[in-house]
């Protein structure tokens, strides 16, 4: 079997419980069509580069996912069909990547360096001598 990368976006207005909803699904049809889903991603609601269906936002998901040439054309054909997916990406690996992805990594390091920062010193007032 092959190992892909699968990334796909759903819509803004959707509930995060949905969009696990979403991954469940094509987390089922990989399963019955002799695959397996290695890792799950929430990356969580972003900024889009450029509105899609006049959408700014969108819930990004990312699975590794290994399983034949078979189930990965089910699983894109479901997704083109579903109307809460805007856009998907399917890349073939040779290998998945160890740990968190670079996104989930970058994250994490924003949001430590912004918990690292020391707290602002007040501007004096104005008048203040």
């Amino acid at each position: 079997m092959s190992l892909y990368e699968y990334t796909y976006i759903a819509r803004q207005d959707i509930q995060p419980q949905q969009v696990d909803a979403i991954t469940d699904q094509f987390a089922k049809i990989i399963a019955d069509n002799g695959g397996k889903v290695a890792k799950t991603e929430s990356w969580g609601l972003r900024t889009l580069a450029y509105r899609i269906k006049k959408y700014k936002k969108g819930h990004y998901v990312h699975l590794n996912i290994d399983a034949p040439h078979a189930a990965i054309a089910e699983l894109e054909r479901n997704a083109r069909l579903h109307e809460d997916v805007i856009r998907y990406m399917t890349i073939r690996v040779d290998e998945f990547e160890e740990g968190d992805s670079v996104v989930l990594r970058s994250k994490d390091r924003d949001n430590r360096n912004r918990e690292d920062r020391a707290p602002r010193a007040e501007a004096p007032a104005e008048g203040a001598a």
